[in-house]
């Protein structure tokens, strides 16, 4: 569905990301992970066509992003981004309902109407349809964007949806995203919660000043030598057999004392 090949992106004479290789396929969940300013942003910016590669290539359903058009794009790969601010004060149905635009032809249509409120029960927002998009708390404004997404019906999800939530919405939220993965649809979400990436993702992308430190399965990649060089600082890795693992940050003192 998805792939990228030594894509790079490049301001001035500095590389925000450079060298990358990575594919998603149907039903597939990647996670991409990495310190502030690692290039995780910049990588769902370029994945999504709003930034266009300095080298490298990003294909969607085999063909180079370059080739579609604003609309064929809308109708593939929905993104879910971290900065949720309206300039009007649409109503939450209203914002919902934006995710129908690439598949109108002229007027809407009843089904239009009947997807949108589907896409608002299915995020439990059903009941804040006619609020007012600014009123909403952190958790609701996200439930509704996610209705958006579905609404959107893309074969591919590209979503930054656990910041600034607290754990009960990212907890709901990546449980949907992996039930649509199940669904097969392809979703890569940029995380910042290593035990999250390790209890939902099918691979992990970690990523290090632009670069991919590592990539595959995360109980590969989750790896404490690995995540120290990346993070700088130590992990412990904890769980039992057959149950939940679980990667810790350990202040110094304690690695110290050890």
């Amino acid at each position: 569905m998805l792939k990228v090949q030594n894509l790079g992106y490049r301001v001035g004479e500095r590389w925000l990301l450079r060298g990358v290789d990575l594919a998603v396929g149907e039903g597939e969940f990647l996670a991409v992970l990495g310190p502030n300013g690692s290039g995780k942003t910049t990588l769902l910016r370029l994945l999504a066509g709003e930034l266009r590669p300095t080298e490298g290539e990003v294909f969607l359903l085999g063909e180079p992003l370059a080739v579609y058009g604003p609309q064929a794009l809308a109708r593939q790969r929905a993104v879910l981004s971290q900065v949720r601010e309206m300039a009007f004060p649409y109503t939450a149905y209203e914002v919902a309902f934006l995710g129908r635009l690439p598949h109108l032809v002229g007027r809407e249509r009843p089904l239009d109407h009947r997807k949108t409120l589907e896409a608002l029960e299915r995020v439990r927002a059903l009941s804040l349809k006619e609020r007012l998009f600014p009123s909403l708390s952190g958790g609701e404004a996200m439930r509704v964007e996610v209705a958006r997404l579905l609404n959107q019906e893309a074969r591919l999800l590209l979503d930054e949806p656990t910041n600034h939530l607290d754990p009960r919405y990212a907890l709901e939220l990546l449980c949907l995203f992996r039930a649509l993965a199940y669904e097969g649809k392809g979703v890569v979400a940029v995380l910042h919660d290593l035990n999250l990436a390790g209890l939902f993702a099918d691979r992990v992308l970690l990523l290090k000043e632009g670069r991919a430190v590592a990539y595959g399965p995360p109980q590969a990649v989750l790896h404490p030598g690995l995540l120290e060089e990346v993070y700088e600082v130590a992990f412990s890795v904890l769980g039992q057999p057959g149950g939940p693992t679980f990667w810790v940050p350990l202040p110094r003192e304690v690695v110290r004392g050890a």
